[in-house]
């Protein structure tokens, strides 16, 4: 909201006036003694001080007035502190306190000086004009006319009686029903003041003011703690604060003796508008729920409008009027009431969203085409075993208390350390995958019994800076792989190598059949490390977690992008060459309608497969060959058909032209028996065809349902494990 500049001089008069009567007398406010932020953006301040005489105050921005007043609690060691209550001036809408000030409800529109002045009339004020000081009533403020005052002098020049001079001006006219009962008239352009000297209104204004001020939620509100005196107390309670944020440090020290130093800093804030003195500060890695809620303002319930049945006028028919003067003017008055209508609208929303439903990612490892995913049968390896369990928290929140209280003046911003731990590191080059640039890196385990919060990271080796990336939330015992820069000196080439797939177990079930195959994979790799000191190298491989992994120095697992990680060792300035053998379980499906005869052929000619199982596939082929046999004359024998239906039909209507000749056209009747004859058969053989075919399908249907006889399966298992 903005008051326009010609209303400053009469705010500034009333203020004090104002603040005397809207404030409560002056209270010490009860010390600050400790803080506990979280990382929700919510603080717990508490207070702890002696009630030794008058009250003391709670000084909480008006903002936060809601969020305490809903968490204010009293902490008692001994049982016997007791508050008898908490007092504070009332919070009012911004709409409120116009009403409440006799100002136009129009939302955030300035207030004129025109405006502010009128909001008196009714007014005890006392009125300053000339040096004198006037007492009374306002009865009206009168805007000035359109097309302003006009005021006429005359302007002597020396010993002439000069000339006169019209100067046209806008004011506004005070009228005041003075306490003598004289009504008197002021210019706006003479009034020095004018100050209310009714208490209630100046309480109005006053909350008006709190209301209506730009820094309103800013402004501190005084909670008066009522309580015995000569008793201490500790009141608790939780307001809006800034995130505090954590920053590291990572020193490596190099020697390989585990001297690796790792450092957390605090970015804490004090956006009050006190001085923090001697205040113990806890910050808490957590996320309890907290959240806003509608309390200090005073709130009023709707009641239903019930009228009289008769409608009843407000306002007296002889306000103004005479009932001569209503009768003279032939006025129809009393044709209708006076009725109240109200118009009430309520507010509606409209939202939109997308909704995600079954959408998927699809995975993939190295070589696997579409359609191929892990299989659930197969037991090949675990990769997803390297994988740490998840860190545990002691206790769903915990805290760090920096060691000393703090000083942090009002507004003020600090960074404070918070942890300085040795931990567990190692120096490593890691790869996304072969062929790409080498990242600086150390593979951190927290080992304390603390989590670290989320933060940037600074690493700093060899006396200097080596780089910085990010740390994310890390439980005890968990562990995170960092990269903080390029590594020049270390390179991984991958060869061309080969997989091939063997089948191991088939299964059956709604026409699907379900091929799981192991696919092995040898991938050559050259390593090389052109600098004079040894390197731990990390490469990321993207296998299924069911898979086994050989030929790598040890294994690992990157709890962030979820993946296995194959480590060599590199010692200074050497090239070696290395070959991964992986074997992964995998599995494809195919549907049974586009199944062919030469794809079960060639899975029961799969050495790899149970005996069994090749039994149940070659059984099934035959069938499918005599199905797709059936298939393939059909078509021919549905051609014969079709010609035949021509003969007939070209028999019979030459039939018809030789009906008046015996002879020719019992001949003729003879050939059309006979082809319709062959075309009966050959109608009835399509027929036969066509249920063979469906017989031998269900046939090969059910032979395939023999993959699923548990026997096979197991048998197949035992193969994989030995």
């Amino acid at each position: 909201m903005r008051l326009q500049p010609s209303v400053l001089a009469v705010i500034l008069a009333l203020l004090p006036a104002v603040v005397a009567q809207a404030q409560p007398k002056a209270a010490a406010p009860l010390p600050l003694k400790r803080v506990r932020l979280y990382e929700t953006g919510v603080g717990y301040f508490e207070r702890s001080g002696a009630i030794s005489g008058g009250d003391v105050v709670l000084p909480v921005p008006a903002g936060h007035l809601d969020d305490a007043l809903k968490s204010l609690v009293v902490m008692s060691k001994d049982g016997k502190t007791t508050v008898d209550g908490v007092e504070f001036g009332s919070n009012v809408s911004h709409n409120m306190a116009r009403r409440l000030a006799g100002l136009p409800d129009d939302g955030d529109g300035s207030i004129s000086y025109q405006t502010l002045l009128a909001s008196m009339k009714g007014a005890s004020v006392e009125l300053r004009s000339g040096g004198a000081l006037y007492k009374g009533r306002l009865v009206d403020v009168l805007p000035p006319p359109l097309s302003g005052q006009q005021e006429c002098e005359r302007r002597a020049k020396g010993g002439d009686q000069g000339s006169i001079v019209c100067v046209t001006r806008h004011y506004s006219t005070l009228l005041l029903l003075t306490d003598r009962d004289e009504v008197r008239r002021f210019k706006s352009t003479e009034v020095a003041s004018v100050r209310p000297t009714d208490p209630a209104w100046r309480s109005r204004l006053g909350s008006a003011l709190d209301a209506l001020s730009q820094r309103s939620a800013q402004s501190s509100r005084k909670l008066r703690v009522l309580a015995k005196k000569g008793q201490s107390i500790t009141l608790g309670y939780v307001a809006e604060t800034p995130v505090w944020r954590s920053t590291y440090r990572l020193v490596l020290d190099g020697s390989g003796k585990g001297g690796d130093q790792l450092q957390g800093w605090a970015l804490l804030h004090n956006d009050t508008d006190e001085d923090w003195k001697k205040v113990g500060v806890e910050l808490v890695n957590g996320r309890p729920d907290s959240f806003l809620f509608p309390l200090a303002a005073p709130r009023y319930a709707r009641r239903q409008l019930v009228t009289p049945e008769q409608e009843l006028s407000t306002v007296p028919q002889l306000l103004h009027k005479t009932v001569d003067n209503m009768w003279s003017v032939g006025e129809a008055y009393g044709a209708g009431g006076l009725g109240l209508s109200g118009i009430g609208q309520g507010g509606g929303g409209r939202g939109e969203g997308i909704g995600l439903g079954s959408i998927g990612t699809i995975g993939h490892g190295g070589g696997m085409g579409t359609g191929v995913a892990q299989s659930s049968l197969l037991a090949v390896g675990n990769l997803a075993g390297l994988a740490k369990a998840d860190g545990i928290e002691s206790g769903a929140l915990f805290r760090y208390a920096l060691n000393n209280r703090i000083d942090l003046r009002a507004h003020g911003s600090a960074l404070l350390p918070f942890v300085s731990e040795t931990v567990k590191v190692l120096r490593i080059a890691y790869f996304d995958r072969a062929g790409a640039a080498a990242r600086s890196g150390v593979h951190l385990t927290n080992g304390t019994r603390q989590t670290f919060p989320a933060g940037p990271i600074s690493v700093f080796a060899s006396g200097g800076f080596a780089g910085e990336t990010a740390l994310a939330r890390t439980k005890p015992g968990e562990e995170r792989i960092l990269q903080f820069g390029i590594d020049l000196d270390v390179e991984v080439e991958e060869g061309i190598g080969s997989a091939r797939d063997e089948p191991r177990i088939l299964a059956f079930h709604n026409d699907v059949l379900t091929e799981h195959f192991v696919r092995h994979h040898k991938v050559p790799l050259t390593v090389t490390n052109r600098g004079g000191a040894g390197r731990k190298v990390y490469l990321a491989i993207d296998y299924v977690a069911n898979a086994d992994v050989k030929g790598t120095d040890g294994l690992t697992f990157d709890p962030e992008k979820k993946k296995p990680i194959a480590v060599f060792d590199a010692p200074a300035a050497t090239k070696k060459q290395r070959a991964l053998r992986v074997k992964e379980g995998l599995s494809r499906t195919y549907l049974f309608k586009d199944l062919s005869v030469g794809a079960v052929e060639r899975l029961a000619a799969r050495t790899t497969l149970s005996s069994g199982q090749r039994a149940a596939l070659t059984k099934a082929s035959k069938f499918l060959r005599k199905a797709r046999a059936n298939r393939r004359t059909i078509p021919k024998r549905k051609r014969e058909l079709r010609e035949l239906d021509k003969d007939v039909a070209r028999l019979r209507a030459n039939l018809e032209v030789l009906r008046n000749q015996p002879d020719a056209s019992e001949a003729m009747l003879e050939r059309l028996l006979a082809t319709e004859e062959r075309y009966s058969k050959l109608r009835r053989e399509i027929d036969m065809l066509q249920r063979a075919t469906e017989t031998r399908v269900k046939q090969a249907r059910g032979a395939l349902t023999l993959l699923n006889k548990r026997p096979a399966i197991k048998a197949a298992s035992k193969t994989e494990k030995k």
